[in-house]
């Protein structure tokens, strides 16, 4: 929510929230433990602080909470919050992202610029790599292309390497992607990716971070911000990682918030594909085509995608009913745009209306 649609909650309660979140040592857990214990974060400011130590709370929080340094710095917040396309999301508003409030440690606060709209439509995470191989950022071009034109928001971490090739590539045609941060919003990391960032904002995607729009990058930032790109997402892909890399981080916080994983295998004699290798023996899911990552989400439900037509009488279908078609196939037979029969495949599978087999599409008869 922008600083005019905090409608709920009171300029009182939302400048002592932001105050709250600026604390040190005071992550989602404390966060929610004083407004839980004290009913409001107003009133949480304000109770002496025996009360805070009585909840086992750090002194450095319950001495920081009145400093000038905290007030200036949530009052910077409130200005950040009155200009245009810049948002606040709140773990206990309705605009926050249903899939990620599931997680057991969402960030109370999350600063969004550009459109948070997007963070509920279906995402799918792509990271892996910051000094990615030729090969490892054209096949992540390739997968963001077609997912971002099959209806899927991109999202990833805005770093260098896979993370920035999945941005683009989503852009390129005409998609959606969201880019989680490890700093602030007013403290950009990397700087060489703040072009993309800006055009993330202007063409109708989003830029997130969970951290004072001051903070700048800390290595303990990058693991936290990797739980919420996994935890806005259907399912993980990790597109090439060494075995040591932050992806592998990412993938395992999936896995134990129930997310789908995947990877992508690569050559034995490639150390950037070793971390991929390593999620397949654990039990990702090994993925060639998109056609895998789908027949992994089916039963997800999906939002309507601009361009498919009603089920009842869907062209596709009736192609389907007549004989199975790859879905190459089906978008030579229907003169549809291959990321437009996707999208449409796609809606129809999570639907029960029809299933992907050995690489062919079936319509099903119910």
């Amino acid at each position: 929510m922008s600083l005019s649609a905090c409608t709920s909650i009171s300029p009182a309660e939302l400048e002592a929230r932001l105050r709250l979140h600026r604390l040190p040592e005071l992550g989602p857990a404390r966060f929610k433990k004083l407004l839980e214990a004290f009913g409001s974060a107003s009133k949480a400011i304000s109770a002496p602080a025996s009360a805070w130590r009585a909840l086992g709370l750090p002194l450095a929080c319950a001495e920081a909470r009145r400093s000038s340094e905290i007030r200036d710095g949530a009052s910077h917040a409130l200005a950040w919050l009155e200009r245009q396309g810049q948002h606040l999301l709140m773990w206990d508003q309705p605009d926050y992202p249903a899939l990620l409030a599931q997680i057991s440690d969402a960030p109370p606060l999350l600063f969004a610029a550009g459109d948070p709209g997007i963070l509920e439509k279906p995402q799918l995470a792509m990271v892996g790599s910051r000094r990615a191989s030729r090969p490892g950022m054209d096949t992540a071009a390739a997968f963001s292309r077609t997912l971002a034109g099959a209806g899927f928001v991109i999202t990833s971490g805005l770093a260098l390497g896979i993370d920035a090739a999945a941005h683009q590539a989503a852009l390129d045609v005409g998609g959606q992607t969201v880019g989680v941060l490890g700093t602030g919003l007013e403290n950009f990391y990397p700087q060489r990716n703040r072009r993309l960032a800006d055009a993330m904002i202007a063409s109708g995607s989003a830029v997130l971070s969970e951290f004072p729009l001051d903070a700048g990058p800390s290595p303990s930032n990058f693991p936290r911000r990797n739980r919420i790109i996994s935890g806005l997402s259907l399912g993980v892909l990790v597109v090439e990682a060494s075995v040591a890399s932050g992806s592998l981080i990412t993938a395992r916080l999936a896995a134990e918030q129930g997310r789908e994983v995947y990877a992508i295998p690569g050559s034995i004699h490639h150390p950037g594909a070793k971390g991929c290798h390593q999620l397949i023996r654990d039990g990702a899911v090994l993925v060639e085509t998109i056609e895998h990552i789908l027949e992994a989400l089916r039963g997800w439900q999906r939002l309507p995608l601009s361009t498919e037509t009603p089920t009842e009488t869907h062209p596709l279908l009736i192609l389907l009913h007549a004989a199975p078609h790859t879905s190459e196939a089906l978008a030579v037979t229907s003169g549809w745009a291959l990321s437009k029969v996707l999208a449409a495949l796609t809606e129809l599978e999570m639907d029960g209306r029809a299933v992907c087999e050995s690489g062919r599409w079936f319509a099903r008869v119910n």
